[in-house]
């Protein structure tokens, strides 16, 4: 039985990915900043809840011991973010008035924060048969994708989020080298209708989530040190 933990799985891509991959048979973990949520999302579902606030170190600590003494862990699916530069759907915070306040706090959540997980569970992931990583990261992450006249991604004005998405990137490539035995990826879900963005994206979470499921369940000879959408590799 391979068991899982998504981080920021109460609601939205976390919760649909739970769902998916808990019908493939895997335990899984809602990790969730409020645990009340989190106990009423894991009860429809069917899964195990644990509170994790990827911002609090006890917080994290706490969640390992939980599944630690359950039994371990084979999958971590880095899924909690935030994306503070927009309100209602729209970008309010561009370029002419990020601070180092918005800036801190973005990465706060969607690097340290990711960074703080994989720290706290790494010793788990390592005991596992076929341990997996999938950081969910966005297309605007990209570069290259940032820089291409005439497509969605360059006209986003914003700069908190990318920034924090390319760290991630970074992070993603930096740990798969250090870990030849684990599978760890970045995916982009794509502009997915959730609360992140005030449900102004233009797909459903179903399709979103494909391509959490998918790298989630990445066989032990599968890709590592990527970056994918659901069509197949995207330029860094």
């Amino acid at each position: 039985m391979t068991t899982t933990l998504i981080t920021g799985a109460n609601k939205g891509l976390g919760f649909e990915s739970a769902r998916r991959l808990i019908a493939a048979g895997h335990t899984v973990y809602l990790g969730s900043r409020d645990a009340e949520r989190g106990r009423r999302a894991a009860e429809r579902l069917g899964a195990r809840v644990v509170q994790l606030d990827v911002t609090d170190d006890a917080s994290v600590q706490a969640a390992v011991k939980a599944v630690e003494a359950d039994g371990g862990l084979d999958v971590l699916i880095n899924n909690a973010g935030i994306q503070e530069e927009m309100r209602d759907g729209t970008v309010v915070i561009g370029a002419l008035d990020l601070t180092a306040d918005v800036l801190r706090k973005t990465f706060e959540t969607n690097v340290f924060g990711t960074v703080r997980v994989i720290h706290a569970f790494l010793p788990l992931l390592q005991r596992s048969a076929a341990p997996v990583m999938v950081n969910v990261s966005s297309g605007l992450a990209s570069l290259s994708l940032v820089t291409t006249p005439g497509i969605p991604t360059y006209a986003y004005p914003g700069v908190a989020y990318p920034a924090s998405k390319t760290a991630v990137n970074m992070i993603t490539v930096q740990y798969a080298k250090a870990f030849p035995n684990m599978r760890i990826n970045a995916v982009e879900p794509g502009f997915t209708k959730t609360d992140l963005n005030a449900h102004s994206g233009i797909q459903s979470v179903e399709q979103g989530a494909e391509i959490i499921v998918r790298m989630a369940q990445v066989s032990p000879d599968g890709p590592t040190g990527g970056y994918f959408d659901a069509e197949g590799t995207l330029p860094w």
